[in-house]
């Protein structure tokens, strides 16, 4: 039964860790629409400004606009990133369940046999 306690914790890690990773997926994706917004504002400026710490900079819109290009692209990365690590861990904890669920079912048949 000990090796069973440590599938079902197992089982409970996962289910944590892919909660995880989906919060932080789910920021990405906040911070991606952001920059999205941003981006369409700026199609039509020159310039635009910079908050940087406690001031705002005024700076030409092509430079921002690459920069925030350069952001979206690694935040895509990183929800790509992500996104991959939740199938791994669901395909970890569907695998974790189901030989969970066959130990279970086999310890029933082996309670009911002794009977």
């Amino acid at each position: 039964m000990t090796e069973m306690n440590e599938e079902i914790n197992q089982l409970s890690m996962y289910e944590q860790n892919s909660q995880y990773i989906a919060n932080q997926r789910q920021n990405f994706q906040a911070q991606e629409l952001e920059i999205m917004s941003a981006l369409k504002e700026l199609e039509d400026k020159e310039d635009a400004y910079k908050i940087i710490g406690n001031i705002m900079i005024k700076q030409k819109s092509e430079n921002l606009k690459k920069e925030l290009k350069e952001k979206e692209e690694v935040i895509k990365i990183k929800i790509e990133t992500l996104k991959k690590q939740e199938n791994t861990m669901k395909t970890k904890f569907e695998e974790l369940q189901k030989k969970i669920m066959e130990n279970l079912d086999k310890n029933d048949k082996q309670k009911k046999d002794d009977k």
